[in-house]
């Protein structure tokens, strides 16, 4: 058990800028273990931003809140998983062959396709979560934050590694995942999930509302695990497999899935129920 939370505090060390204790001896196969971590890390960073949706709304309107909501989690994050996407638009928007586009991906510098659709992606967001229905929020957001990094680390299980040398910042964590591992991995992030039927009323939808909930969650989790794979095939034949940078914009596409199917299809499963 104490392995197995050392491992969760390297996750959290690795995901966020959370601050963790100090380890007293530091063993290079922690970060690899941890990846198993992942989705529990992000149904924690989901948890927070709503704490920080819920004390917003007391003093300001939905769309502020939600705003609040998201910078907090660029704060938590240290917008390590927008970076990522940014540097993905930009290499597969600009690079023409599998060198150019790691060598873009690999520059500091933001270019026009980072930047216009790191605009996109966020304001998108933005506007999907100040439509969803309040009851429903808390369970759709931390689910979104979840499941995007299980769908992240999908890449892991499936794809090999193309950075090799000083570049491989990811190399750590490349390999790391057995199938079963990765299936384990889903089940902590569910796990992550379940406190939200604890929340107070008025911030979880009734007992009448809880099937349809979890239809809803269900299918906007095989909607982010579909978007994940053909991200996945993409970037498998554009330059033969994945990179850091294609983590984070597996995450960033997965989460806005993940919300965008979700809001779509409530409506729909509400009916049928």
């Amino acid at each position: 058990m104490k392995r197995q939370a050392l491992l969760f505090l390297t996750a959290i060390q690795f995901l966020t800028r959370l601050p963790v204790p100090r380890f007293e001896a530091f063993e290079a196969d922690w970060l690899a273990q941890s990846v198993r971590y992942f989705p529990l890390v992000g149904a924690l960073a989901g948890w927070i931003g709503i704490a920080v949706w819920w004390l917003s709304s007391m003093c300001f309107t939905p769309a502020v809140a939600v705003g609040l909501m998201m910078g907090a989690s660029l704060l938590l994050t240290g917008a390590l998983h927008e970076d990522g996407f940014a540097d993905a638009c930009d290499g597969f928007g600009g690079g023409r062959t599998r060198e150019s586009i790691l060598a873009i991906m690999k520059d500091s510098r933001v270019g026009a396709y980072g930047a216009i659709g790191i605009a996109m992606m966020l304001g998108l967001k933005w506007s999907l979560l100040v439509s969803l229905p309040a009851a429903f929020f808390p369970a759709i957001v931390i689910g979104a934050h979840a499941a995007s990094r299980w769908c992240a680390t999908g890449l892991i299980l499936r794809l090999q590694y193309v950075r090799s040398g000083e570049d491989a910042k990811s190399r750590p964590v490349a390999g790391s995942l057995t199938a079963a591992a990765w299936l384990s991995s889903g089940a902590l992030g569910v796990l992550g999930l379940l406190p939200v039927g604890l929340l107070p009323a008025g911030l979880f939808v009734g007992a009448a509302e809880r099937p349809a909930l979890a239809v809803d969650l269900a299918a906007a989790m095989v909607s982010a695990v579909a978007g994940s794979l053909l991200a996945g095939r993409y970037f498998k034949n554009r330059i033969g497999g994945y990179t850091g940078d294609c983590l984070g914009a597996v995450q960033q596409i997965s989460e806005l899935i993940f919300i965008l199917a979700a809001l779509g299809l409530l409506p729909l499963i509400q009916r049928a129920l």
